[in-house]
């Protein structure tokens, strides 16, 4: 059994005006070189996802160009909905069905922005799960979700009593994958093609168990006009600016290390001090390797953006200092 990652890009996005006169929705620049959909693929790809199949729309053979221009380890397989002006997504997922069966399924709208911390947190959750935040207010015309006995009942605009406010970017484990693919084939056979996916979901909730994953206040947000443009890269900004700060005395680096820097790296910029020899002697040996020799070893990994020294076990000093700018953050 493999994972796959689903990403719906088969829409016009009429809401965005001129500023998709020339490409689809999920290639519009978001901050400094970064689109929507070159973050996304960045995203899943550091998840160690390699199947992606991506719904098209309109602007078919300029996504599939752009896609192979970001060099990603990624294998992408592109399905076109040639009804996708007449269609809503639903239809689309039913056009892609012989590529989805029987694997688990990180699904996600090609227009939705998340922080990088939040594709791995919920791939690694032990059920079928939907992003809400129980923070956010609830939106006047975009997806709520119904919760009861903490799992996802429905799915929908129109919802407002027991919900919070929900994102449209799912893992899906086969088991409900397939059971929820079953009905959207069955809407899509009988015409039910301009709803909702979700719509086929609310009829088959009580067998398709889907629980709710709160990511609170962080960004994952959809992008459906030029407001949300400028929201969502305003709070990319201010994320770039956010330092993360670890402390690390060990000599010997292992996969655990890594593993954690891996996961420090993407809630922020990272910052590591490196304990002086003189502070990791005074609560063990000394260590094999002097400061200086860990000091580089722990810069030339992945993820971290600076390497400062720790001369005490405190992290108070280091923590008080800013950095380039920015407040330094556990």
């Amino acid at each position: 059994m493999t994972m796959k990652a689903l990403i719906l890009n088969s829409g016009i996005g009429k809401r965005m005006g001129a500023l998709v006169n020339d490409h689809p929705k999920c290639m519009t620049r978001i901050f400094s070189n970064e689109t929507i959909l070159s973050r996304q693929l960045k995203q899943i790809a550091d998840c160690g996802i390699e199947e992606v199949i991506m719904t098209t729309g309109p602007f078919h053979d300029l996504l599939t160009d752009y896609c192979e221009s970001l060099g990603l380890p990624l294998n992408i397989t592109f399905v076109n909905n040639p009804k996708y002006a007449d269609t809503n997504y639903i239809y689309s997922i039913y056009c892609a069905k012989d590529h989805l069966r029987d694997d688990d399924i990180l699904m996600m709208h090609g227009d939705l922005v998340f922080e990088d911390m939040i594709p791995d947190a919920i791939t690694n959750c032990e059920d079928s799960s939907m992003t809400v935040s129980t923070t956010a207010p609830l939106p006047e015309k975009d997806f709520k979700a119904v919760i009861a006995d903490g799992k996802i009942k429905k799915v929908g605009i129109e919802f407002f009593d027991n919900a919070a406010t929900a994102q449209p970017l799912y893992y899906l484990l086969k088991k409900d994958w397939n059971l929820w693919l079953d009905k959207i084939t069955e809407f899509c056979k009988n015409g039910k093609v301009t709803c909702y996916a979700e719509n086929a979901l609310n009829e088959i909730t009580d067998v398709c168990e889907i629980f709710p994953f709160d990511v609170r206040d962080a960004l994952c947000a959809e992008i459906d006009d030029p407001e949300d443009l400028k929201t969502v890269s305003a709070k990319l900004k201010e994320i770039s600016k956010r330092t993360v700060y670890m402390s690390f005395s060990t000599d010997m680096i292992h996969c655990g290390h890594i593993s954690i820097i891996k996961k420090a790296s993407k809630l922020g910029r990272l910052t590591i001090g490196v304990l002086s020899d003189e502070a990791v002697a005074s609560y063990k040996r000394f260590p094999i390797l002097l400061a200086e020799q860990r000091k580089n070893i722990l810069s030339n990994i992945s993820g971290v953006h600076r390497v400062v020294d720790q001369d005490t076990l405190s992290y108070a000093e280091n923590l008080s200092m800013k950095t380039e700018g920015s407040d330094l953050h556990i």
